[in-house]
């Protein structure tokens, strides 16, 4: 991606993916086409507008009137008005779209700051092999937690148990009683619940938890396309064992990113942190590969590899 920044705004000389159609349910490949433009990055006021999509990416500075970023610098681009420089090159670049991106701050802001952990917790992490999760899971053993996380194939289980370490993990579509599958991992319940996909997992969840139980609430994945809210069964259990609930959106966090970094940075050359990354070639696998991630089609971070230079 070149980046041309100027006194006004920052402007992307690249290919792009835009919506051309209003999603409201579930996304589509036929939703999206690859254009080339120059295209100045801000959101209209028509939701119904043709628009970009916003995400995070690794672009070399080719052009630059501010003076914290020079030509040939690295850089991972959050928001147009908010750049974090990169100083460790001694890592993939495309770490910087996940385990030192985003869904790296978001799994040590929920973890960390929001659940309080200490050694010898219960965690339980839904979506438990995707870019977040498959972290915290990690983050959790390194406390010496006991970590047990829910995916959606044989393979992902797989992958959690033989590979990123997890305690244990299982298929969420092959239990046709959630509650009963939670109390056989968790037979003493749960200290700290990840939440990532909502519905009845949550539901399941809260009959599970310990008392002053932690659940950080990161993403809803099975409410974002509902048309109908679902309803709840358990919520009296968080009265009855002082349950903390909290949501967290981790722009809000953004000042925590160096010392994320000073604890994970270790972690990464040591090897103790692995990292599974799903590399989708070209931006004109962009749109699959979006698609892909509401049906947990995707391995790890999904990633757009746009030039490999």
């Amino acid at each position: 991606m070149a980046m041309a920044m100027t006194s006004g705004a920052e402007e992307v000389r690249n290919k792009q993916v835009i919506l051309k159609n209003y999603v409201s349910e579930k996304a589509e490949e036929s939703d999206m086409h690859v254009t080339v433009s120059t295209l100045k990055l801000k959101v209209p006021q028509d939701s119904k507008a043709v628009v970009p999509l916003n995400g995070f990416g690794v672009a070399k500075i080719l052009e630059s009137g501010h003076p914290e970023f020079k030509e040939e610098e690295y850089s991972i681009i959050t928001e147009p008005e908010q750049l974090f420089k990169i100083h460790h090159t001694d890592v993939p670049l495309s770490y910087y779209t996940g385990l030192l991106g985003m869904p790296g701050i978001t799994a040590f802001v929920g973890f960390h700051e929001i659940c309080s952990p200490k050694k010898g917790d219960y965690v339980f992490i839904s979506a438990a092999a995707g870019a977040v999760g498959q972290l915290v899971g990690q983050f959790a053993k390194l406390m010496g937690c006991y970590v047990v996380g829910s995916v959606g194939s044989k393979e992902k289980v797989d992958l959690l148990k033989n590979k990123l370490g997890f305690d244990e993990a299982f298929n969420y579509k092959e239990e046709p009683d959630l509650e009963a599958a939670l109390k056989r991992y968790f037979p003493e319940g749960i200290d700290i619940y990840y939440e990532n996909v909502g519905g009845k997992m949550l539901d399941a969840v809260l009959l599970n938890m310990r008392r002053h139980g932690r659940i950080a609430v990161c993403g809803l994945i099975s409410y974002y396309n509902l048309k109908q809210p679902q309803d709840f069964s358990n919520l009296v259990s968080i009265i009855y064992n002082r349950i903390r609930i909290e949501g967290f959106v981790v722009f809000d966090y953004f000042h925590l990113y160096p010392k994320f970094l000073d604890m994970v940075i270790p972690y990464i050359r040591e090897g103790r942190i692995v990292y599974l990354e799903d590399i989708a070639e070209g931006l004109e696998s962009a749109p699959a590969a979006l698609v892909g991630l509401f049906s947990g089609r995707n391995i790890g971070n999904q990633v757009v590899l746009v030039a490999h230079e």
